[in-house]
């Protein structure tokens, strides 16, 4: 579960244009760990883990030091308020770059004020402009009111294949 975008994080009716105005995002940068590394930890608890800061910190360096992920950090009221990951991928059939949408996540306390919604674009905006043909989230199948969002705002649901996980060490 720790793998899947927050779908909480998204707000269900369409915020104030004053609450949207105090949001911005912007691509995370090393810099960033400090405030970016405890909203990961609380990601990864919201999706049933226990808290590890320094192992969240670690992640999330690791992913910077290699160039192995994009990360968007939003910003509210004056304070991080939200992130979301992509990570790159290809299609061989498209003979063209993805992104996976692997993690996103708001603070309770920001969540139905368009911060979801300002990552969500972030994240496909990033994608358009490389030439990605596809971005890739999973969500929990019960949670029909974040479909219902994704799909409101553009997402399809895959109708074609099915998903299938091996855990090499399991």
């Amino acid at each position: 579960m720790g793998d899947y975008a927050s779908d909480a994080a998204l707000p269900t009716q369409r915020p104030s244009l004053s609450i949207m105005q105090r949001t911005s995002v912007r691509q995370a940068v090393l810099a960033d760990l400090p405030e970016l590394a405890p909203l990961f930890d609380g990601y990864r608890q919201f999706y049933g883990r226990a808290s590890d800061a320094a192992a969240a910190e670690s992640f999330l360096r690791e992913r910077f030091d290699h160039g192995e992920s994009v990360i968007f950090l939003a910003h509210a009221g004056g304070e991080a308020a939200g992130f979301t990951q992509l990570y790159p991928s290809f299609s061989s059939i498209s003979l063209a770059r993805t992104f996976i949408l692997n993690d996103l996540f708001v603070l309770p306390a920001r969540r139905r004020t368009g911060v979801g919604s300002a990552l969500l674009r972030a994240a496909t905006e990033h994608a358009r402009a490389l030439g990605a043909v596809r971005v890739t989230l999973n969500t929990d199948i019960g949670n029909t009111s974040a479909q219902a969002v994704y799909e409101a705002r553009g997402w399809k649901r895959d109708r074609e294949y099915f998903v299938y996980h091996f855990a090499p060490q399991g």
